[in-house]
């Protein structure tokens, strides 16, 4: 079935979406899929070598590892969601995906990205705790603890997600069937439906509101404590020391929350905005936290840094 074809044909039921892209290359994809394969795979290694690591050394059985092989697992998962559609894409110009699959993915994705802002605001909390309460960490965080936390996160993003693909299975997609990317997301299908989606739009607010941006501000409030803590130490070097062991978070914050919150901005309010601008947020947002989040937590934290190097050095 053509473009063509499709557009004229818009008033009829359409039984699949037509993932995209980018706008403007198609004759290049099969060469865009070889820094995509590379960013997969250092994003499947990285995480699992992370994995690997905090299994099989003991020493690394504390609270903020703990949270660390989550945030690994979590991004780990990320990137297997949309590997098949993403490389099908570019690799062979599969396009098609049904609407099942569709809704399965979407939520899935979705799923993943508010379990990873859950245990942001979780690694928050811990370094919070070890920098401003140090003399009851270990009582505090005990792994019963970091097990619920783990176990209360999950089950907070899988009961606000799972209503999504049954709300957008009841509505007919009689318009054109072209999504703005190589991947299923909510606030893509949503403006597919023929239908007053009105209710879907709140509930998709309401989401966000009670994931991102709750968890958002509980870290920013957890950062202003610590930096006080921090500035009523009396030695500069304790200052820095403190500070330093908050480095890695903080960038995993920002390469979370920054292409998330940009791209949602661009989805609600920048109609206007180019179509390739969507596609490469698109992409910052999926691909940037699983690549990056390994590389730096094994730049900046002395113990995976050694562990890895011993690995794989030796």
């Amino acid at each position: 079935m053509t473009l063509g074809s499709l557009g004229n044909s818009s008033s009829s039921v359409s039984a699949t979406f037509l993932l995209s892209g980018i706008p403007g290359l198609e004759r290049m994809h099969i060469w865009i899929s070889i820094p995509l394969c590379f960013i997969y795979l250092v994003s499947i290694l990285g995480n699992c070598t992370i994995l690997f690591i905090i299994k099989t050394e003991r020493s690394l059985y504390e609270p903020m590892y703990l949270f660390l092989s989550m945030l690994a697992l979590i991004d780990l998962g990320l990137s297997l969601c949309t590997l098949p559609t993403v490389l099908g894409i570019f690799w062979v110009g599969a396009r098609e995906i049904s609407h099942d699959a569709c809704f399965a993915q979407l939520f899935f994705i979705h799923c993943f990205s508010f379990l990873e802002s859950s245990v942001l605001l979780s690694m928050a909390f811990d370094r919070f705790v070890a920098i401003c309460h140090p003399l009851h960490y270990v009582s505090i965080l005990t792994n019963t603890v970091i097990g619920r936390i783990g176990l209360v996160s999950l089950g907070r993003s899988v009961a606000l997600i799972f209503p999504l693909p049954f709300m957008l299975k009841r509505f007919p997609y009689c318009g054109s069937p072209v999504l703005s990317h190589s991947y299923c997301l909510h606030q893509e299908v949503m403006k597919l439906a023929c239908a007053d989606m009105k209710a879907n739009s709140i509930y998709g607010m309401f989401v966000i509101v009670s994931t991102v941006g709750i968890d958002s501000l509980l870290i920013l409030f957890s950062y202003a404590l610590i930096l006080r803590t921090v500035l009523s130490i009396a030695s500069r070097a304790e200052r820095f020391k403190a500070l330093n062991t908050c480095v890695s978070h903080i960038c995993a914050v920002l390469l979370f929350y920054t292409p998330m919150i940009g791209l949602s901005v661009i989805h609600r309010f920048g109609k206007q905005a180019p179509h390739l601008v969507q596609v490469v947020m698109g992409f910052m947002y999926l691909l940037f936290p699983p690549v990056m989040n390994p590389i730096v937590y094994s730049v900046k934290t002395k113990q995976i840094r050694d562990r890895v190097t011993h690995t794989f050095c030796y």
